[in-house]
């Protein structure tokens, strides 16, 4: 991914900047690269707006095991360029599809459209510790960066989640 970056002011801010912890979590988010190829595309085709999906996979000793990625719709009609809501009704419906599988939804995928892949705190607020969140910076268009992240230990801020191929925030 080559394409520029946008930070806009806010991510400068003293408020952006507080949700991030520079310790990294303890485990890794374990992902194919076609699982990160598909979010990204679906990052791409849902620009110039915030895109969500869920993460289906297992946590294991070393981390987040990804098997699967799932597109789930943006409910946050009015926000939709800046902010995103997982379809709850579709959240349950893919949880019901993975009983007896052995898998489960681990985590949450969503764009940043010009901006970079860092969370927001708005990010923050609807977080859950034990998830792993990958954002995908969209610039112009074209998917830009790929970060992860999860809820530190303390539950107040993220901290950077490196990617299998050792991708870190």
């Amino acid at each position: 991914m080559t394409t520029a970056m946008y930070e806009p002011e806010r991510f400068r801010s003293q408020a952006y900047q507080a949700v991030l912890d520079k310790t990294d979590a303890s485990g890794r988010l374990h992902i194919s690269p076609e699982c990160l190829d598909s979010m990204c595309r679906e990052a791409e085709t849902g620009y110039p707006l915030e895109i969500c999906g869920l993460l289906v996979g297992n946590i294991h000793a070393s981390g987040w095991q990804i098997s699967d990625v799932r597109a789930v719709a943006n409910m946050n009609i009015e926000r939709a360029a800046d902010r995103f809501q997982l379809n709850p009704v579709a959240y349950r419906t893919i949880d019901r599809e993975l009983r007896g599988t052995g898998c489960d939804i681990i985590g949450v995928y969503h764009s940043h459209p010009d901006c970079p892949a860092r969370p927001s705190p708005t990010d923050l607020d609807s977080a859950w510790q034990g998830f792993v969140y990958p954002i995908i910076s969209v610039c112009d268009g074209k998917a830009a960066d790929i970060r992860c992240w999860a809820i530190n230990d303390a539950g107040n801020r993220f901290t950077p989640v490196i990617i299998g191929n050792g991708v870190r925030p």
